[in-house]
């Protein structure tokens, strides 16, 4: 394998175990938990400054904070992405400043693509020739995308309530697409999970890139707060309101933030905010019981046409509400109403195109700061997860019913 000179191996969130990346592949040996990429950061050979003399062409400009070097890496030219200044936002929040991270820039439209690069570049380098996963949608799109670009063949579990667009684009790329369909409405992300972990027990040979099976969706993920950081000249913001269901790029964001930490590059931690919608916020919840791990909602619990975000069980829930105590950040749930008000509103007066799920992001802050959570001189960080055009139709049917 074609490792970084400070990547040191795999760490068990739980038991705390290092294992060689080579021979553990997914899930903890000992005890089943989520591995983590750990690195020897005295060993970091890179500076702000180095930084500042190398082309931004991807993500892959943060090559020693990643397990993978450059020239093994499966890539589609992922992050990069732009910050956008949103005047009109921050005056009608109160705050002094709101800038949007638009991952809707990213290959396939969305932040999925950071994850699903190095994920795919960690099965190639072990030697796999097939790669699967269940997803609400956009993760499922990405990982067609990696797969094809990879030479892999890629299996797909969605359920049906994915988008039409997720779904197309997954079979265009030439991946092998499941979408469950059960008697007696739309399915959920369960059901393409149950779906998933049956095809996995039939093909032990395929490789999972699931979110926290891999170690290495959220390691992809962290590179949006190196990105963010390195636009903001090393200097946190007051906040980052992230649109939340499994929460991978949270704690990946959270990840980076304290490496930038460790290594004298930035002072402060990045607060992250999870957005959640009212009809399945789990991590909420948590969060205003003071709890350390979600409860999990059933699948007939869940009531939001927010598809990206309704994750009733988040796995990794520990690692999220972690995260956001640690960063002094907190938590948000909006109605389907709030979050799509949102999304037309930031279309309307700055003229960015969000996802329909993204929008919590927005709708959250909004909600933030009518609380008072913001003040009149904070830098709000709103983070688009992907590209408007992945829910168009849900977009422009709310544009017809709130203009009837």
């Amino acid at each position: 394998m074609e490792t970084t000179a400070a990547f040191e191996g795999l760490t068990c969130v739980d038991c705390g175990e290092t294992f060689d990346a080579g021979t553990a592949t997914h899930r903890c040996p000992d005890c089943d938990g989520i591995l983590d990429p750990s690195y020897d950061l005295d060993r970091i050979d890179l500076t702000p400054a180095t930084l500042a003399g190398r082309p931004g062409e991807s993500m892959w400009r943060y090559e020693e904070l990643l397990p993978f070097t450059r020239e093994v890496a499966v890539t589609l030219g992922e992050g990069d992405t732009p910050l956008v200044e949103c005047p009109a936002l921050a005056a009608a929040m109160g705050v002094g400043r709101v800038l949007l991270k638009d991952e809707g820039a990213n290959p396939t439209g969305t932040f999925k693509d950071r994850g699903q690069s190095l994920a795919t570049t960690a099965a190639r380098e072990h030697g796999a020739s097939d790669v699967a996963l269940n997803s609400a949608g956009n993760a499922g799109q990405a990982a067609a995308a990696y797969a094809a670009r990879a030479d892999l063949d890629a299996h797909v579990f969605l359920p049906s309530r994915a988008g039409f667009t997720q779904k197309a684009m997954t079979e265009v790329h030439g991946a092998d697409l499941t979408v469950t369909d059960p008697v007696g409405g739309n399915s959920q992300i369960g059901d393409a999970g149950r779906a998933y972990a049956a095809a996995m027990d039939d093909h032990p040979d395929w490789y999972s890139t699931k979110t926290f099976v891999t170690p290495y969706r959220h390691e992809g993920k962290k590179t949006m707060a190196l990105e963010l950081l390195e636009q903001l000249d090393w200097e946190a913001p007051d906040a980052v309101v992230y649109p939340t269901g499994g929460g991978v790029g949270l704690v990946g964001m959270h990840k980076a933030a304290r490496e930038a930490r460790e290594l004298g590059w930035s002072d402060e931690l990045v607060p992250m905010y999870a957005a959640q919608a009212a009809g399945c916020a789990p991590v909420v919840d948590a969060y205003e019981a003071g709890a350390d791990r979600h409860e999990p909602l059933s699948d007939d619990q869940v009531d939001t046409a927010c598809n990206g975000i309704a994750i009733p069980d988040p796995g990794a829930s520990p690692l999220i509400l972690e995260a956001i105590r640690e960063s002094d950040g907190g938590a948000v749930a909006t109605t389907d109403r709030e979050i799509l008000d949102a999304a037309i509103t930031v279309a309307r007066e700055e003229g960015l195109e969000i996802g329909a799920t993204c929008a919590a992001a927005a709708s959250g802050a909004f909600a933030l700061a009518d609380s008072g959570e913001f003040g009149p001189d904070d830098t709000v960080v709103l983070l688009n997860t992907g590209a408007g055009n992945k829910d168009v139709d849900t977009l422009r049917a709310h544009l017809g019913e709130s203009e009837a």
